[in-house]
């Protein structure tokens, strides 16, 4: 497909409503101005400091193997400190490297909905991270998305590739200035999951009551790759709706989501996960913890669909209820298409069982201890597949969004 096929495509799709989720009117967000590149984390304007902290941002870049900083518009920080590692903005990157446009709307398509042709015909950078073949990237690269001014349309288009046999570690933070009242981001995001390769992709969600929310990502994996996705939102955001889907099309090739939401105030979210099992012996976990409080809606999908040979899949999704004008649907799918595969489903919405609670104040806990106790117990899902390193991190960024809403 040709840059005018896609250009083409995308214009035909300008006002073409998503299947899901609340339509946005996006001539109502603008381009914002640009704003001057950085020479290190620590120049960054020191009132944002803790917005980047709850996005899981390290300023110092201690323990990271590259960082990207993306302010509004503005690509305003790039560096690599790993061999191996590709790290830079997608406009960049589609300037610097021709085969890169074969990766282009690949995974998702660019006439999906008005928000991915929008993306096409308005973008504004995005990241492009990738690792050499055979390359263990194991210390994890930052990136950060970050929204300072009103009013503005953040339209990133990321793509992430994982050659052959080489291992990618990724905690990327969505974040917006406590500023800031109303704003728009819209998300594109291609993974590519070569022979034998990992992705490890970590997303926080800090976001406002003021934010809509379009994120727009697939994931294709080939023989024997392996791709984590953790997801995390613990803070309230206006509307919110994304579905993204693994691709497993390679022999023995795997996908895990694990998504944590915790939905205060008047937070409208439609999130999900998909498992497409293509490849023969291909396998997908579908894990999602869900808390909805004051007057929040939660919708809650997960789909598996099982096509290729001795495929498994399995979907765990509970939701907690914490107020009685809040709401929680949980919409699980399985699809087979053969006789030969094993796919799974657990589903469960309810409120905190008193008894827990009675049994907590009884060791001496008040009220309000016992419930944070429970709560916590409740999102904490063990993250899986993941070195110790980053392992301790991703605990650390869970505690950190825990003590927002405790």
């Amino acid at each position: 497909m040709t840059k005018k096929d896609i250009i083409e495509r995308a214009e035909r799709a300008k006002a073409k409503k998503a299947a899901l989720g609340k339509d946005i009117v996006i001539d109502n967000y603008v381009t914002g101005k640009e704003h001057d590149t950085l020479h290190s984390l620590d120049e960054f304007p020191a009132e944002y400091l803790q917005d980047l902290l709850d996005a899981g941002i390290e300023p110092t870049e201690k323990d990271r193997a590259g960082s990207f900083l993306q302010r509004d518009c503005s690509v305003v920080f790039s560096t690599v400190k790993y061999p191996g590692l590709e790290l830079m903005s997608t406009t960049d990157a589609l300037k610097e490297h021709n085969w890169l446009k074969d990766y282009l709307w690949k995974a998702v398509p660019v006439d999906m909905d008005k928000y991915t042709a929008e993306v096409e015909l308005e973008q504004t950078h995005g990241y492009f991270i990738r690792s050499e073949a055979g390359k263990k990237v194991t210390m994890p690269v930052q990136s950060c998305l970050f929204i300072t001014t009103n009013k503005i349309g953040q339209k990133v288009h990321n793509i992430i590739i994982a050659e052959e046999n080489s291992e990618l570690h990724i905690i990327t933070g969505c974040s917006v200035s406590h500023a800031v009242n109303s704003a728009l981001h819209l998300g594109v995001s291609e993974f590519y999951v070569k022979r034998g390769a990992k992705i490890t992709f970590t997303m926080i969600h800090n976001w406002s009551r003021g934010m809509e929310v379009r994120p727009r990502s697939a994931v294709v994996i080939e023989d024997d790759g392996t791709f984590i996705s953790n997801y995390i939102l613990m803070t309230p955001v206006k509307s919110l709706q994304m579905y993204p889907t693994a691709y497993c099309r390679g022999r023995n090739a795997r996908a895990t989501f694990q998504t944590i939401v915790y939905a205060p105030g008047d937070t409208k979210v439609d999130l999900g996960s998909r498992a497409v099992l293509q490849g023969e012996g291909s396998k997908a976990e579908i894990i999602s913890r869900a808390i909805a409080t004051d007057n929040a809606e939660v919708i809650a999908r997960s789909d598996v669909i099982g096509e290729g040979a001795n495929a498994k899949g399995h979907i765990e999704c509970r939701g907690l209820m914490l107020s009685d004008t809040a709401e929680i649907d949980s919409i699980p799918e399985l699809k087979a298409t053969r006789k030969d595969l094993d796919l799974s489903h657990e589903a469960a919405v309810g409120k905190i069982a008193e008894e827990g609670i009675q049994y907590l104040m009884a060791r001496g806990l008040s009220k309000e201890e016992a419930t944070s106790v429970i709560i916590r117990g409740f999102l904490n899902v063990d993250i899986t597949g993941l070195p110790d390193a980053l392992a301790r991190e991703m605990k650390k960024m869970f505690d950190m969004s825990l003590e927002k809403v405790m």
